[in-house]
């Protein structure tokens, strides 16, 4: 057997973070003929879609380990889930030495591993048996940005970054960002996870490069930056996206049969509300939503989870709702809007429908897979953030790229049924919506250029494999 470059890929948890990795170790062993290891830590047994999502890997030339799982009984209770992920990686350390060694001893020492930013732990790992490290910056180039100028920040800021009377200028970046719009993290500093995110970004310095999910055309200026100062010592940084989940999402077809009924609606009518794998909305916000859509006479289809009014990141770990998600919408909801509208419990085939003909809009909660799958398909976006970075993401997307429209809350943090319907109704039919999805089909073209064959972002993929392709094999 020919013996090929061995890449071993390591994922914190949460599918946000898996499906990224998994479609970036698609692409390396499409650009060159590497053997991809993708080893993965857990709380527990694989959920249903992370399993799914594993065996649709090319056999032989994509393998996975799932290490042992961690015991959450031993973590701080009340822990946010930043600080979760980060001691779920920690306690995986032993096991990920373990598996190195037995990857060495069975096909040589490999050329890279490639972790994202919750699993700086693993470089140490790595470092002691000679393998290169790279960061794979699941978000865009402006989170790259933040993260490489937070410990500067971190000593120049005393109290906490959402009392700041000016907003924060990331260097690089054209808009600047209000200190209240940074990861959740970052925004309490007395919290575990606050100390867990600058330890991350301190050891930055230990990578060899940088990918990042994101493309020149979209951020051009950030991008040159980044590529000139990426720390004192200048690592490569390499924009390859746009990445996004190939094929089936979750191995599922359609059992709600969402795409059947878009089959029946006019070409870019529809606006598509879902926010994401983890993301929830309290009662009351989802009441409104669901009566701002009904004020906004447009046609929707709303994947609904049950509401959570204690977190709206409750559905992180799993993405099926613990009752029928559909009983907490307002009184005669469904039956006023039939027709015109279609609700959906806990999943829709989400790449399938922003790519169906009759998808005119995008209610997104701003996680950056969302956010580009949008733009790989052209469909402009009204962004709803809720948690981590999506504040961050949703600035960006409105104010620099100008391909969202943003709602305003209330002082209640509650975004209006009247508010919901006028955003809906000026994206769907009004003259700031005709602009916004002017620029968002351009940036579709984009897109799809920098992944042709001479684009920019398979150039710079090519870039790198080349280096490792260098390596001698062991």
């Amino acid at each position: 057997m020919v013996q090929k470059h061995h890449v071993v890929v390591f994922s914190s948890p949460g599918m946000g973070h898996l499906i990224p990795l998994v479609e970036l170790s698609k692409k390396l062993v499409t650009a060159r003929d590497l053997s991809i290891t993708l080893i993965i830590p857990s709380l527990g047994p694989p959920p249903k879609a992370q399993a799914q999502v594993l065996e649709s890997l090319p056999p032989g030339s994509i393998n996975h380990v799932l290490l042992p799982p961690s015991d959450p009984s031993e973590f701080p209770t009340g822990s946010r889930i930043e600080t979760l992920i980060c001691l779920t990686v920690a306690h995986a350390v032993p096991a990920l030495r373990e598996a190195l060694r037995s990857l060495v001893e069975r096909v040589g020492r490999p050329v890279a591993l490639i972790a994202d930013f919750f699993c700086t732990v693993t470089f140490d790992v790595a470092r002691e048996f000679g393998v290169p490290s790279y960061l794979f910056i699941l978000m865009n180039a402006t989170v790259l940005s933040m993260l490489l100028h937070l410990p500067r920040l971190d000593q120049e800021v005393s109290g906490e970054y959402g009392d700041m009377d000016r907003p924060i200028q990331l260097p690089g970046c054209r808009v600047d960002l209000p200190g209240s719009d940074l990861p959740d993290p970052l925004l309490d500093r007395k919290d575990d996870a606050y100390k867990w995110f600058m330890h991350n970004a301190k050891r930055l310095n230990l990578v060899d490069g940088f990918l990042v999910n994101s493309f020149t055309e979209l951020e051009g200026e950030t991008i040159r930056y980044l590529q000139e100062n990426a720390g004192p010592e200048k690592k490569p940084v390499y924009p390859v996206g746009p990445i996004i989940q190939s094929g089936q999402s979750n191995g599922l077809t359609d059992p709600s049969g969402c795409l059947k009924w878009l089959d029946d609606q006019p070409t870019g009518s529809v606006v598509f509300i879902s926010f994401g794998s983890g993301g929830t909305l309290s009662t009351k916000q989802l009441k409104e939503l669901a009566l701002g859509l009904e004020m906004s006479e447009q046609r929707f289809l709303l994947v609904v989870r049950s509401p959570n009014d204690a977190a709206t990141d409750a559905s992180y770990f799993s993405a099926k709702s613990a009752s029928n998600p559909v009983d907490f919408l307002p009184d005669g909801f469904v039956g006023r809007t039939r027709g015109r509208g279609m609700v959906v419990p806990s999943w829709a085939p989400q790449i399938q429908v922003l790519g169906h003909r009759a998808t005119g809009g995008f209610v997104s909660h701003c996680g950056w897979n969302s956010t580009v799958e949008s733009i790989v398909n052209g469909v402009p976006l009204i962004a709803w953030p809720l948690y981590a970075e999506q504040r961050m993401n949703a600035v960006l997307l409105e104010k620099d790229m100008e391909i969202a429209l943003r709602p305003e809350a209330g002082e209640d943090g509650v975004i209006g049924r009247e508010e919901i319907a006028r955003v809906v109704k000026g994206l769907m039919r009004g003259e700031e919506g005709a602009a916004v999805r002017e620029r968002m089909a351009k940036l579709k073209v984009a897109a799809a250029e920098a992944v042709k064959e001479e684009g920019s972002s398979t150039m710079a993929l090519g870039e790198l494999v080349s280096k490792w392709g260098e390596e001698p094999l062991e």
